[in-house]
């Protein structure tokens, strides 16, 4: 039994599949399977029951979860003392963050973050922002970003650069032309919004309240997983929409969209820096630094 077989056997119970697990690992689906054989055949038990599209631990799989987990963290917070120690920072990073942060924020700094430490590796996997926050909970994720906070997390959630939302319609939508709305104006019009769970959908939704309207009397004909969708659902002349100015830039620009002058929009919101509440790897300490001085 060694550490690569033990970390493989714990990526493909977190993460459910051994093609995630290969992914989550940078190795192929083939290596994971091996080593999970290798290690079956060592102990001479079956540890996982491969079933249509995931996969469900044995009793002897559970019997070894606990142990294999507490083996990976103890070699991990020796790596971080020798490393503290000696002044490097090396290591894998995963990093889970929000749509706007996780598709516009964060790889634009990356780049830099790893020319500054080059013994650093990243993976980097985009959620809502409910989902980010029980990640770093659960300690699959050394350090996320979001678009809102999450009350009573058990995280550390620290104010972190800024991001503007829009609210946006088709161009010949009627409110397109309209200039000092209120809320209530758009009570009876169409939305597209993004699912629940969502930073933009929560911080926007908080906005409506605190203009006198109820964000679950509007009529929301569809519901979708990202910004660009949203966007492109509007573009489609769907209806109206709230995204993140990242976003909605180019649209604008273009006039493929119109924005909507409304009390309370553009709403500038914080993003957050999400951190553990245990100690955090050198390497998660030091990409918060790095977005410290840069956002």
């Amino acid at each position: 039994m060694n550490l690569q077989q033990l970390r493989t056997f714990v990526a493909v119970v977190e993460h459910g599949s051994f093609s995630e697990a290969a992914r989550a690992l940078g190795i192929t689906q083939p290596a994971v399977t091996m080593q999970m054989q290798s290690l079956e055949s060592e102990l001479g038990v079956t540890l996982l029951d491969r079933r249509y599209r995931r996969v469900d631990l044995t009793e002897a799989g559970a019997a070894l979860l606990p142990y294999a987990r507490r083996v990976l963290e103890e070699i991990e917070e020796a790596r971080t003392e020798i490393e503290t120690m000696s002044g490097r920072v090396t290591g894998h990073l995963d990093i889970a963050a929000s749509t706007t942060p996780g598709q516009y924020v964060l790889p634009r700094l990356l780049g830099s973050f790893l020319k500054q430490y080059p013994e650093v590796s990243v993976s980097l996997r985009v959620y809502d922002t409910a989902e980010v926050v029980e990640r770093v909970e659960a300690g699959e994720a050394h350090i996320a970003m979001t678009g809102a906070e999450i009350p009573g997390a058990r995280v550390v959630q620290e104010e972190l650069g800024r991001d503007d939302l829009v609210m946006v319609c088709p161009p010949d939508h009627p409110v397109a032309a309209k200039r000092g709305l209120v809320m209530e104006d758009l009570t009876e019009e169409s939305f597209v919004m993004r699912e629940a769970g969502s930073g933009t959908r929560m911080v926007a939704e908080e906005e409506m309240k605190r203009h006198g309207v109820d964000p679950h009397e509007l009529d929301v004909v569809l519901e979708l997983g990202t910004n660009e969708a949203v966007l492109s659902a509007i573009e489609g002349g769907i209806g109206i929409g709230v995204v993140s100015s990242w976003v909605a830039d180019k649209a604008l620009k273009l006039g493929t969209v119109a924005q909507v002058d409304v009390g309370g929009f553009p709403l500038r919101r914080p993003l957050y820096l999400v951190m553990p509440r245990t100690t955090p790897t050198r390497a998660a300490d030091a990409l918060a630094d790095f977005l410290r001085e840069r956002l």
